[in-house]
């Protein structure tokens, strides 16, 4: 497995890596037996450390999880316990999804654009309905199955994710609703 491992204005010691690398070694062994890849950032907010994790599966989903503790080992420990459990609970599915698909999930190339907020009250009316644009990144947009769609959502504690829906090549949505559901948005579907 590859590992990115850094710290955002702390220094992060080599004993600290090879425990984070011990420890998603042996929890992604659990779940996957296919090479994958981890990004581990770590952070300080006030007195607590922060630490974020993304766990890349061979199967193109990806498990996040962030955590919070005064100590940087506990922080780390913390975000494991929460990729642990994460991936607990879709190993059943994982499995099913990954039996049923021959070659890994294909990603397709995006543009992500960052629009400047509206400096504005809410009573006025905008000069132009041109946003301004302050960012312009590349992103990568999944091709997916609906169902894999919502467990990738799921795994990722995203709010909402755009992917290409396998069966006819269209830009579907999937999102948390406020009353706790799953919505889905099919533009090809006229139903």
């Amino acid at each position: 497995m590859r590992y990115q491992i850094s710290g955002k204005q702390i220094d992060i010691g080599d004993a600290l890596q090879t425990h984070v690398k011990s420890e998603l070694d042996e929890v992604v062994a659990k779940y996957s037996q296919r090479p994958t890849d981890a990004t581990v950032v770590f952070s300080r907010n006030a007195h607590e450390y922060v630490c974020e994790a993304v766990i890349h599966l061979s199967t193109g989903l990806s498990a996040s999880a962030k955590a919070h503790a005064v100590e940087i080992y506990a922080a780390f420990d913390a975000c494991r316990e929460k990729l642990d459990k994460q991936l607990r609970r879709y190993k059943r599915r994982l499995k099913d999804h990954h039996l049923g698909r021959t070659e890994p999930v294909e990603f397709g190339a995006g543009s992500a654009y960052i629009l400047a907020a509206s400096e504005e009250s809410e009573d006025t009316e905008p000069e132009t309905l041109q946003p301004i644009i302050i960012a312009e990144m590349e992103t990568k947009i999944p091709s997916l199955s609906v169902g894999e769609a919502v467990m990738q959502m799921e795994l990722s504690e995203s709010r909402l994710l755009v992917f290409r829906n396998e069966k006819h090549s269209g830009v579907n949505v999937v999102y948390r609703r406020e009353d706790g559901n799953i919505g889905w948005i099919d533009p090809r579907n006229n139903g």
